[in-house]
């Protein structure tokens, strides 16, 4: 029997890929080995219940005091001169922005078989960031979802008039699932991981967060109090997939203090090189 010698090397490829994706995989499910692991839970856990209670807060003065006054405020829905707010608003629409990361992350797999020594080291540790960064999001995303068919929360004007309490409980219409805002739990999950992992990324981040936030009330989509809980549920989810991570040592490490502190990563010449070498002829 002949072998085609054309189709060995792509089988070796192919068992490559194969392999890099496995071991991506397992390495997420592995038991947590990090010894400081339940200091992190515990400042968590203090950071979760005063987020919580803090949002809890704000929400409740919200719907009481303010939510119909703003939306009353807003320009009609069609407007023409909102057409740029629509446009960007969808910066943070879930579904682009989780598929951009899968395409990202795939493009990363296949191109590491192509990569040897310091360049493959540079790009594994750019994925395993990705990986966090696209959890992040789809847990917040999920949870949000969850939270959204349970609350039932109506989004303005339904029903014709202004009504900061017009519930219908596992309703499963899209007219019903104001609260909490789905685009504002992605913008605050996004700017939550991609500053967690790069500090220098917190001003730009946190800024698409809140101004995502604001096009959702403007354009009715949402009441002041639904984005507030969106940003709730996007930080909450993306502080427990980086827990997560650190406590797997993956990304992160934990001080003794509990905090949980970014590992360094590839720098921006070490992605240069790996461009230069993925793109070679």
């Amino acid at each position: 029997m002949t072998i085609n010698a054309d189709r060995a090397p792509q089988a070796g490829y192919i068992a490559q890929v194969g392999a890099i994706a496995w071991h991506a995989m397992a390495r997420l499910v592995r038991a947590p080995s990090h010894s400081r692991r339940a200091d992190a839970r515990r400042a968590m856990a203090r950071r979760w219940l005063g987020l919580s209670v803090l949002a809890a807060i704000v929400i409740g003065v919200l719907m009481f005091a303010v939510d119909v006054a703003v939306i009353t405020r807003m320009p009609a829905r069609g407007t023409l001169s909102l057409w740029p707010l629509r446009h960007f608003t969808d910066l943070a629409k879930s579904e682009y922005v989780l598929w951009t990361l899968a395409i990202v992350l795939i493009l990363v797999l296949l191109i590491l078989p192509r990569l040897t020594g310091v360049s493959r080291a540079n790009l594994t540790a750019l994925g395993l960031r990705l990986q966090y960064v696209f959890l992040a999001v789809l847990v917040a995303v999920l949870t949000s979802e969850v939270l959204k068919y349970i609350i039932g929360r109506s989004r303005p004007f339904v029903g014709g008039e202004p009504n900061a309490f017009n519930f219908s409980h596992f309703a499963g219409n899209a007219a019903f699932e104001s609260l909490p805002s789905g685009h504002a739990t992605t913008a605050f999950a996004l700017a939550f991981a991609v500053s967690a992992l790069w500090r220098k990324a917190v001003p730009v981040m946190f800024t698409y967060a809140v101004l995502i936030c604001i096009t959702r009330v403007v354009l009715l989509a949402h009441h002041p109090s639904d984005v507030v809980g969106g940003a709730l549920t996007g930080v909450i989810g993306a502080m427990a997939v980086r827990y997560w991570f650190a406590a797997r040592r993956l990304g992160f490490s934990i001080r003794s203090d509990g905090t949980i502190e970014p590992l360094s990563g590839p720098s921006w010449a070490g992605l240069k090189r790996v461009a230069r070498e993925a793109f070679a002829p």
